[in-house]
Order: structure tokens, then sequence, then C-alpha cells
């Protein structure tokens, strides 16, 4: 609460909280590499509701809940949320965050919102797609979202096709679909 604030990420863990960031197999991530974010504490739930088989999945043997959020951890303590784990997007072996191309789709001149999703692809396994809602009196186009983006992020992150939509699909909570 007194620390520093550094822009992008959520400050270290409250007092009395503790956060890990771990890879596929469990196993402590060096700072900065991108793992699953786990959380322990007297803020965590002690499981779900009449659910011991979902209790069991989100939590570890050693209590630790899996909040499926994916991030970083710098060496002094601070947490940076990279995306969402059931987010994720393999593409020719290669991980993509969708919140890492939304930011910057959002940011240009013209955009009101946008959602990043992996389709099918025979020959990547997956493929980046973005769908973009232009702010109103805006006209945007597919090459031009593209070509905003090849300057700005690796290829393989890049939109192979950007569709244009006039709403994002929400479920109740307002929560893009």
């Amino acid at each position: 609460l007194a620390g520093e604030r550094r822009e992008g990420t959520v400050g270290p863990p409250l007092p009395g909280v503790s956060v890990r960031i771990v890879d596929a197999q469990g196993t402590r991530c060096p700072p900065g590499a991108v793992g699953g974010i786990e959380v322990k504490g007297p803020n965590v739930f002690a499981g779900y509701w009449n659910m011991p088989e979902k209790t069991r999945e989100e939590f570890t043997a050693d209590g630790w809940f899996r909040t499926g959020d994916v991030g970083t951890m710098s060496a002094d303590g601070y947490v940076e949320i990279v995306g969402r784990a059931k987010d994720l997007i393999i593409t020719g072996g290669l991980n993509v965050y969708p919140k890492e191309i939304e930011e910057r789709i959002d940011a240009m001149s013209g955009v009101l919102e946008s959602a990043v999703v992996g389709v099918p692809d025979p020959d990547f396994g997956e493929a980046v797609v973005a769908v973009v809602v232009a702010a109103p009196g805006h006209r945007l186009s597919e090459a031009g979202v593209i070509g905003a983006l090849k300057s700005e992020i690796a290829g393989f992150k890049v939109p192979k096709r950007v569709i244009f939509a006039t709403e994002l699909p929400r479920n109740a909570m307002g929560k893009v679909q």
C-alpha cells in the first residue's frame, strides 16, 4: 500500500498473503519467467461449496489456490498479470497472451475495444485473430491494424485476420465471451 507504484504491475502481495509463480509441473519459476499465479493466505477461500472435486482441481496439495491467471514476479516481489491460462493461444508451439495484443489494438486511434482469440489452424494448431469494434465515426481496415502491429510485436503474435464487429458478445457479468 505504501510501496512504489510500477506501471503494468499489481504490486507486491499484501501483508499476510503469499504469491508464487509456477510452471506447468508446479515448480516455482525464477524472477521474470511467465507461469501460473498461485496464492495462499487468510483471504483465500477454503474451497468450493459442495464441490470437493473442483476444490481438489483448483488447490494444490500444499494448500495454494490456482487463480487461473498467468504472470511474472520480479526479484523484489512485484507481480505482473499477463493473461488468463484459458485464454492462452499456442501457435506453432509459441505462446501468445491475448491481453498483450488487445492493449496495443485498444490504444490505436479509432478503436473502441478489441478481443483477441485463437482459432483452429491446420498448420500452426491455432491462429491469432482479432475482433475489433471501431469508435463511432472511425473507419479502420484490416491491413491498417495488422500493419501497425507488425512494427510493435513479434510476427507470430500479429493477428492473421482482423474482423470488425459493432460490439463484442458479453455474458451477464459484462465479460467478453
